[in-house]
């Protein structure tokens, strides 16, 4: 895993949302398996599967620095990720993951589909959006 530095910093290059850095500490301890892909010693990209280590598992943080994307880097990423799902994960467990623009055809080659074509719909709150509290999206 990478440390909570590298961590924020692959997010934000990668144009995702930064996280907290007592957030993020705590979200690494509870990773249950990781992968961080270096070029020349540098941390370059990542991805997680979080989960209850039983029924319900999440991909989440896949990201690559700008620099390096469109060579394949994040499909070897979720390669790794996939596979250690399938030696692993439970044969009953669901495996979700949000797919942000043409990211969804990598996740479709590793057997992801659409949650639209099915009676669900994925959905998401970001804790300083809620019932109750002001403030903005993440």
């Amino acid at each position: 895993m990478p440390s909570v530095e590298v961590f924020r910093r692959l997010r934000t290059d990668a144009g995702l949302s930064d996280k907290a850095p007592e957030a993020v500490a705590l979200a690494l301890l509870n990773t249950w398996h990781g992968v961080v892909l270096h070029h020349e010693g540098e941390p370059i990209g990542m991805g997680r599967i979080i989960g209850d280590g039983g029924t319900a598992f999440q991909i989440v943080d896949m990201c690559v620095h700008p620099a390096h994307q469109g060579r394949g880097l994040g499909k070897r990423i979720m390669a790794a990720l996939a596979e250690e799902l399938e030696s692993r994960a439970p044969a009953t467990a669901y495996v979700s993951l949000i797919a942000d623009g043409p990211a969804r055809h990598v996740y479709e080659r590793f057997g992801f589909a659409d949650t639209a074509t099915h009676d669900s719909i994925g959905m998401y709150r970001v804790m300083d959006t809620g019932p109750g509290r002001s403030g903005s999206r993440a």
